[in-house]
């Protein structure tokens, strides 16, 4: 099934405890498009400034299945980039710099040839721009979006409009909290629900994930990584969702179990992201190893 991501396209400047990694491919779409593209053919809708480098395409070039025809390069433009610090707990980071660049204007155009997409993610952005790009897509089966703490603070409004035309949503503890006022992740999930989508995915970091569904609720453990194997954690988060909605799209299914074990590929698909800077480790993964990994996972977590 067709899957798409809308969402950034990022030069990032990382410093944490394990090194430094200056202006190398980031962004929310570059994460979750190499993690989907391992499971599934994934399309991709975003905008790059005359600055991006070549080498930055050519690397996501390397992942087969990423399409890159809505990929929009303004030469006028600058592309976004990030700065940012990770402290001895890589629980703790910093940003060093923000620079919008193409995000302070129009959003990319989706394609005709995308209109098709049958499984939607929208990264996080404004949204009032992802509503605009979600109506795009009138044969989506399962739209999913990511949203932050700023959205909540200043488009509430424009957030409730999202949800209510949503199927899932994807926020951590934190987010959760904020958003219904509600400190236990099961309990704000339910509220989440109420306001529109079938299912909520409450990010917990190193302590897992939890799935509230209409239908069900599920709980999974983070992968039991060794702290000396996590190098940068930047972009997990945006590989847990690729891994996930790369699942569901390559099955085709969205049946509660089947999001279920989608969240159990999304973690492993984190647990690789983590272990380089960029997306250097997601760029030397196969299959066997995703499949080995997923085993390991399995019986950690005794998913049958």
């Amino acid at each position: 099934m067709s899957l798409i991501v809308t969402g950034t396209i990022g030069i990032d400047t990382v410093h944490a405890p394990t090194g430094s990694a200056e202006k190398v491919l980031g962004g929310s779409c570059a994460y979750f498009a190499a993690a989907a593209s391992h499971l599934a053919p994934v399309r991709v809708v975003g905008a790059v400034g005359g600055d991006w480098p070549a080498a930055h395409r050519e690397q996501l070039t390397t992942f087969r299945g990423v399409d890159l025809e809505g990929l929009e390069v303004r030469p006028k433009s600058s592309t976004f980039a990030w700065g940012g610090r990770y402290f001895d707990n890589m629980n703790r980071r910093e940003t060093l710099f923000t620079h919008l660049g193409v995000l302070e204007e129009a959003p990319p155009k989706v394609p005709a040839s995308y209109r098709d997409s049958r499984f939607v993610f929208l990264a996080n952005t404004h949204p009032a721009v992802q509503l605009d790009l979600l109506r795009q897509f009138p044969s989506r089966q399962l739209a999913v979006a990511d949203t932050m703490d700023l959205w909540i603070n200043i488009a509430r409004e424009d957030l409730l409009k999202l949800f209510k035309e949503l199927d899932g949503v994807v926020v951590n503890d934190q987010e959760a909290t904020q958003l219904t006022e509600r400190t236990n992740a099961i309990s704000a999930a339910r509220e989440i629900v109420k306001l529109g989508p079938s299912f909520v995915v409450v990010k917990k970091g190193e302590h897992g994930a939890i799935l509230v569904h209409k239908d069900g609720t599920a709980a999974l453990p983070a992968f039991p990584a060794d702290e000396r194997h996590v190098v940068d954690p930047t972009g997990a988060g945006d590989s847990f969702a690729g891994g996930m909605m790369g699942w569901l799209a390559g099955t085709g299914r969205t049946d509660f179990h089947s999001i279920q074990t989608g969240l159990a590929w999304g973690t492993v698909m984190a647990s690789f992201t983590i272990e380089k800077f960029s997306l250097d480790r997601l760029a030397t993964i196969d299959r066997h190893q995703l499949d080995q990994r997923m085993h390991q996972f399995r019986s950690a977590a005794r998913i049958a």
